[in-house]
């Protein structure tokens, strides 16, 4: 039968647990510059109408779309305010132009 744990050793195994878990995350700005670019033309970015550059938008053919909007002030979008290039919730594992905008855009509070 295994001894039990004791509180020492647990919160030993937590601080390691906890310091490994920090460590990846100081990489991850360096992983996301990995990440490749949404093209137009990927399945998903059509299904949103996605554009690259929000002023192409044609408001006639997308409704919703107002003048002033971009992915820059899109509350999907994450990582450093102000990189050129980001990664968005609605694109997991691509990084998205901070220029673009596509139909499910919603303000940043």
């Amino acid at each position: 039968m295994s001894d039990p744990l004791s509180r020492r050793d647990a919160l030993k195994k937590l601080a390691l647990l906890l310091g490994a878990a920090g460590v990846a995350d100081a990489y991850a700005p360096a992983r996301a510059a990995e990440l490749p670019h949404l093209s137009p033309d990927d399945p998903n970015a059509v299904a949103l109408a996605y554009h690259l550059d929000a002023s192409t938008v044609d408001p006639k053919q997308f409704p919703t779309y107002r003048r002033g909007q971009s992915c820059d002030s899109c509350l999907q979008l994450q990582g450093k305010e102000g990189d050129p290039w980001r990664p968005c919730n609605l694109f997991p594992g691509q990084l998205v132009n901070a220029k673009g905008w596509c139909r499910v855009w919603v303000p940043k509070n």
